[in-house]
C-alpha cells in the first residue's frame, strides 16, 4: 500500500515489505482495509484534511487523524496509530472512542516512520475494550502473574485521581469530567483519592521536550538533507537545533527521565489505574491544528501504558475522554480495569447541560465556603 507519511517527499511511495505490525496481523487473519491520513510524519500540528466525524468543522486530533476518526465513523472496527506525544490519546479522546497506547517497545516498530525512538510506540483504536484486548493477544502483549495486583471489579478498588502540574491548562469539559468520573467510581464502591505526584515530576514535560527535539534532529536529517524546502518548520527546527540544545542537557534530560519511570511504577502499582486527563478540553474548531498533547506527553515520557476511556461531553457536545494509567507492563491489567471503568463512564458520564451547570454551581460554592473557611 501508498506510505508516504503526508509529505510529498514519499509521493507513490509502495514499500516493499510489510511493517512488522502489519506482518502480525496479517498472518493473524486480519483484513487491511486501507490507509488512513496523518499529520506529516506524524510530527507536526498542522492537520490533515479529515475531520471530525461528530462535527465536520473540528479537527479529529493527530498525529493518527485517519484512524481515529475512521474507527469513530464505523468505517473500520480498529485501526492502528502511533504516539510519541499525543496521538494516540488525543483522537480517541476527541472521536469519543478507546484508545490503547501499551508499554513502550512492547511492540515491534520495524518499518515505522521514527520520530523519536524514546517515546514512539504503536498502539491501537477500537469502539470497545473487547476489541483492544482481541489485538493485545495478537500482538502478544503479557504481563506477569501478580496475585496482589489481580483486578476483583470496581467496589473495593482504589483509583487516584491525578490532575498533575499541567492542570492549569485543563478547560471547563475536562474539569467536569475528572470530577463526574470520580463521583462515579465513589458511587459504585470504589475509593477514588486526589493524587499529587512528589515534585520531582513537575520536570517531566520538559525532560520529554528536550528529548523530542534532540531525537527529532536525527531522525529528520535525511529528509532535511534531499528536500529542506518540502518539510515542516517544526522539522527543519528539530534539525537545525533552534533550541540550541547540548548534548549534556540530551543526556540530563534522558537519564532523569529513566529514574523517574520506576519511581512513578512504584506510585501506580497502589492503584488499580491512575485516572488523569487526555486533553485540555473538547476538540478544537478547525483543521489546521490538531490540538494539544499537553496532558499526554508525561505519560510518553514515563513509558507507561495508557487507555483513552470515552464517555464525557463538552459545552460543545463533543466528545471528552479521560486517561487511565498503570505501572509499565501491566497492560492486561490496565485493559481490564478499562473495560470495567468504560461501561459506568459510557453508561453514566454525560450530564445534560442544566445538570452540569447546576454541578458547577454547586462546586464553585463547596469551594467558596471552603475559602471562607480558617
Amino acid at each position: 500500500m501508498p506510505t508516504q507519511f503526508n509529505s510529498p517527499l514519499y509521493d507513490g511511495h509502495f514499500p516493499e515489505t510489510d511493517a512488522a505490525s502489519v506482518r502480525i496481523l496479517r498472518h493473524a487473519g486480519a483484513l487491511m482495509f486501507g490507509k488512513t491520513t496523518t499529520t506529516e510524519f506524524a510530527a507536526i500540528h498542522v492537520g490533515p484534511k479529515t475531520h471530525n466525524p461528530h462535527d465536520r468543522l473540528r479537527t479529529p486530533g493527530g498525529s493518527s487523524s485517519g484512524s481515529g476518526a475512521a474507527v469513530a465513523d464505523f468505517q473500520a472496527p480498529m485501526a492502528l496509530g502511533t504516539q510519541t506525544g499525543g496521538s494516540m490519546i488525543r483522537p480517541a479522546s476527541f472521536n469519543g472512542i478507546y484508545g490503547f497506547k501499551p508499554t513502550w517497545n512492547s511492540v515491534a516498530r520495524e518499518g515505522q516512520k521514527i520520530y523519536a525512538l524514546m517515546y514512539d510506540t504503536l498502539g491501537w483504536y477500537g469502539r470497545c475494550v473487547e476489541d483492544l484486548v482481541l489485538l493485545a493477544d495478537v500482538f502478544a502483549l503479557q504481563d506477569d502473574e501478580d496475585e496482589d495486583r489481580s483486578f476483583q471489579g470496581i467496589a473495593g478498588a482504589r483509583f487516584a485521581i491525578c490532575k498533575t502540574s499541567i492542570w492549569p491548562m485543563a478547560g471547563p469539559g475536562t474539569q467536569d469530567a475528572l470530577a463526574r468520573a470520580a463521583d462515579l467510581l465513589r458511587s459504585h464502591g470504589a475509593e477514588a483519592h486526589e493524587l499529587e505526584l512528589p515534585s520531582a515530576f513537575d520536570d517531566v514535560p520538559e525532560w520529554y521536550r528536550i528529548g523530542l527535539h534532540t531525537e527529532g534532529r536525527t531522525s529528520f536529517l535525511p529528509e532535511y538533507r534531499v528536500g529542506k524546502d518540502q518539510i515542516g518548520q517544526v522539522l527543519i527546527e528539530h534539525v537545525e537545533n533552534s533550541d540550541n540544545f547540548t548534548r549534556k542537557t540530551q543526556l540530563m534530560a534522558s537519564d532523569r527521565l529513566a529514574g523517574m519511570r520506576p519511581a512513578f511504577d512504584k506510585i501506580a502499582s497502589r492503584y488499580a489505574a491512575i485516572i488523569t486527563p487526555s486533553v485540555p478540553d473538547e476538540a478544537p474548531v478547525g483543521l489546521e491544528n490538531t490540538g494539544s498533547h499537553v496532558f499526554c506527553a508525561m505519560w510518553s515520557g514515563l513509558h507507561v501504558p495508557v487507555l483513552n476511556v470515552p464517555g464525557f461531553k463538552g459545552d460543545h457536545g463533543m466528545p471528552i475522554g479521560l486517561s487511565l494509567v498503570a505501572p509499565r507492563y501491566h497492560d492486561r491489567h490496565l485493559l481490564e480495569v478499562g473495560k470495567a471503568v468504560g461501561e459506568i463512564f459510557e453508561a453514566e458520564g454525560f450530564l445534560g447541560d442544566e445538570d452540569r451547570v447546576m454541578e458547577r454551581d454547586g462546586d464553585s460554592a463547596e469551594n467558596g465556603s471552603k475559602s471562607n473557611t480558617k
